[in-house]
């Protein structure tokens, strides 16, 4: 897919050859510099002209007439320097790689230094060039009948840089391939329609990816469910001929079995809302409600092909919700693993019940660290929109360090309130320990206040990607459909960790 070169030769042949070019440049230099020789000035002058725009992601294709050896150039517009992050390379370079998908290019040559500026150099832009391509080009091609002519895509990749260190720019394009490519699997699951992924075949995908990783792996079935007591879990599936599996996978990246983390993630794989059933409008889309699963699923995916030093426990309940005779009930009051009872308000408020028994079970497996990832409320995207993933916690330090995360991966977030007003609230029960819904106010917060109950104590985060788990517009990254948001975010997260004082 890749390969590395030092230097590039004007005469080498390519199909399209691409290169980054900043807003007002006094001069051209380096390689660039050589190229307007070719063109006897000429594409200096299409730039000043404006034929050849460096506005931020403006894409202007000039022809070679044979003046080099590759057929087109492709001017990517990264915009002032000022401005040049990560974040807006990807999206440029996304724009860029969409743009040659569209004109069937099945080869072409990349100028990495082209690309470097301020904080961002050759490395950097290595691993922004592989992980752009990957998801700027992704396609969940679906269930159509497929057309007999062989799609033309992008195989291959020369990448030219005037690095020293070839293995370090080799090393970065395959880290940011494999962030692309684990997150394209997380967007795959999530497109899947839950006829078609149910709660046995995600724990299948599970096993062959601890095949694969040679991650530990352990799938409960529903009778191993019941004996350990995980009663909020299977209140959720009682209306479903399909059988919850509560899927779990250990890497072990440091030789003893501690400072822990612990990634839990919903895998709802069809949510009709139960009794408090959706509307007709509502209920479209819900094969997406296991877009925490898929995250967590791509995070290990990253992890088992980078190898960091850290250890990690991947917890996810599966199962779908739906309506039957023996389906849960609103004022049911069912009792979770951890010996806490909870009056069922709301069978539409599910998440946090599949979630409080894998948190608990997660802290079984030895989890000192918890996040969770979970499409939660319909609450987050009144509150933050569809850009934005809410967050919660009980341990600003270990929030810190999701947030990082989530800023290197261009993938925001923003802290929701978590005070004891709101656990009051779902407290607040006749009955049980605890109500599963206390109300519309706030929605999102007391959802993350549910969860955080069965944490107890121990380090969480919680983050609710109700509102960012999809997308209905095609965008610079990626297509319409499901997003894989949090995917490189929580791997990143594992990869930067560092533990905390207790």
């Amino acid at each position: 897919m890749f390969d590395v070169k030092s230097e590039l030769d004007l005469t080498e042949s390519h199909e399209g050859l691409l290169i980054g070019i900043f807003d007002k440049p006094e001069k051209f230099t380096g390689t660039l510099e050589k190229l307007d020789e070719q063109f006897e000035g000429q594409l200096r002058e299409l730039v000043r002209a404006g034929d050849i725009s460096a506005k931020f992601k403006n894409i202007s294709k000039v022809h070679s007439f044979g003046k080099i050896g590759a057929k087109r150039i492709w001017f990517v517009g990264l915009g002032k320097e000022k401005d040049f992050n990560f974040e807006r390379l990807s999206e440029a370079l996304g724009k860029a790689f969409k743009a040659l998908k569209a004109s069937k290019l099945q080869e072409c040559g990349v100028l990495l230094d082209s690309y470097t500026a301020g904080s961002v150099n050759e490395q950097e832009a290595a691993h922004a060039v592989s992980e752009a391509f990957s998801l700027a080009t992704y396609q969940f091609y679906g269930y159509k009948q497929k057309s007999n002519e062989p799609e033309k895509r992008i195989e291959n990749i020369t990448v030219y840089s005037e690095s020293a260190d070839k293995e370090e720019i080799s090393a970065s394009l395959t880290v940011g391939l494999a962030f692309g490519k684990s997150t394209n699997s997380a967007r795959t699951l999530v497109n899947i329609p839950g006829n078609l992924l149910t709660a046995k075949d995600m724990a299948e995908y599970a096993r062959e990816l601890a095949a694969k990783y040679d991650f530990e792996v352990e799938i409960l079935d529903k009778e191993e469910i019941a004996k350990l007591g995980m009663g909020a879990f299977l209140a959720v599936n009682q209306g479903s001929t399909e059988p919850p599996k509560m899927i779990v996978l250990k890497y072990q990246g440091k030789e003893q079995w501690q400072d822990v983390i612990g990634l839990v993630g919903k895998g709802i794989t069809f949510d009709t809302g139960g009794y408090s059933i959706k509307t007709k409008a509502g209920i479209v889309g819900m094969k997406s409600d296991m877009g925490g699963a898929a995250a967590v699923l791509g995070a290990m995916e990253i992890i088992g092909e980078l190898k960091p030093e850290q250890n990690v426990v991947a917890v996810i309940p599966s199962t779908d919700n739906m309506i039957s005779g023996n389906a849960f009930k609103p004022d049911d009051v069912i009792t979770s693993m951890s010996g806490k009872t909870i009056e069922v308000l709301n069978t539409d408020a599910e998440g946090r019940l599949v979630l409080a028994d894998a948190v608990t079970y997660a802290k079984h497996h030895g989890a000192e660290y918890l996040v969770d990832v979970a499409t939660l409320t319909g609450g987050v995207i009144t509150a933050l929109g569809l850009h934005t993933t809410g967050a919660m916690t009980n341990h600003e330090t270990l929030y810190e360090q999701v947030l990082e995360a989530s800023m290197e991966a261009g993938e925001p977030m923003w802290q929701l309130p978590l005070f004891e007003k709101d656990k009051e609230r779902v407290r607040n029960s006749k009955v049980a320990d605890l109500n599963n819904s206390p109300g519309s106010e706030g929605h999102a917060i007391v959802a993350g206040a549910f969860i955080g109950e069965f944490t107890e104590g121990t380090p969480w985060v919680h983050l609710d990607i109700a509102g960012t788990a999809t997308t209905s517009k095609e965008h610079d990254l990626g297509p319409a459909g499901a997003t894989g948001v949090m995917t490189r975010t929580l791997a990143l997260f594992v990869e930067r960790f560092e533990p905390i004082g207790k």
